[in-house]
């Protein structure tokens, strides 16, 4: 179900970028729509990985440097990998305090793990354990590819609709150019129905890993305490990150925020647990 609403929301998505192309300049627009799209796809496809862990700040651990931090995590890494059909990604530690994690990476085979410090300093193992397969499970669904992907649509869509709506953009294969007011609602309205699918998408994503690590550790409980427990100290200890990169963590990394569930990248954790918790029941 998750999978299917995926492809809706990306479908509506792709409709927002091509009604804006065809609105501000015909067939030109159009084109120019898709190539832009197509273009930072590309970028994003090929780089997020890096950016993302540079970003944050992330070191590489791994069992050459004889780190604790790798020898606590990778067993259960590779327990998880074997289960889900996944080769071994690389693992990278956060220098923060807040406990989280996110996963990157533009497929299986070119794929990270990273967790914080206070991540394995305030959770137990079996807690870890859910943490990492949640982020197994974005690597196993390719969500990084598809939160790329509604990401540069998205950016696409606001590009066209500002460019062609500031620098003259019209119908030059018609014989009417666009209405001036019509045109201003669809610069204003076109970015915003881009956000709120992006933020769908991500939303759903994350039920879907929820679902994973519960499947894949053989219970939700791990998970579910460690959604507590990161929902608790999300609130007291304050992370630096970056927020073009909220939507990566198994948790949004800020507190103190009131927005709408609309606008969210990630579900209420309440009812992430609800649906885990459902899930166990089942």
């Amino acid at each position: 179900m998750n999978a299917i609403k995926t492809v809706l929301l990306l479908g509506a998505m792709s409709s927002v970028l091509l009604a804006a192309g065809q609105y501000f300049g015909g067939r030109s627009g159009l084109a120019m729509g898709l190539i832009l799209a197509i273009g930072m796809n590309f970028f994003s496809y090929f780089f997020s990985e890096k950016m993302a862990l540079m970003s944050s700040g992330a070191i590489r651990v791994s069992e050459t440097e004889n780190s604790e931090v790798f020898w606590r995590i990778a067993p259960m890494v590779k327990r998880l990998c074997e289960r889900m059909g996944l080769p071994m990604p690389k693992l990278w530690v956060i220098p923060e305090d807040a406990p989280n994690a996110f996963a990157t990476g533009r497929n299986p085979a070119h794929s990270s793990v990273a967790v914080t410090v206070g991540l394995l300093r305030l959770m137990s193992d079996d807690e870890v354990e859910g943490v990492i397969a949640h982020e197994l499970g974005h690597i196993r669904n390719r969500d990084i590819l598809i939160s790329s992907i509604a990401a540069t649509i998205a950016a696409a869509i606001t590009f066209v609709a500002r460019m062609a709506f500031f620098f003259g953009g019209g119908r030059r294969d018609d014989d009417e150019a666009p209405n001036p007011i019509v045109g201003l609602l669809m610069l204003i309205l076109a970015p915003i129905a881009a956000m709120l699918i992006q933020m769908a998408i991500s939303r759903t994503r994350e039920y879907s890993a929820d679902a994973a690590s519960a499947k894949f550790t053989g219970s939700p409980n791990g998970l579910i305490s460690g959604l507590r427990k990161l929902e608790s100290y999300s609130k007291r200890i304050p992370m630096d990150a970056s927020p073009a990169m909220s939507h990566m963590y198994i948790i949004k990394p800020f507190s103190g925020e009131s927005m709408m569930r609309l606008f969210s990248t990630h579900p209420a954790t309440e009812e992430r647990i609800a649906r885990l918790e459902r899930q166990r029941a089942a």
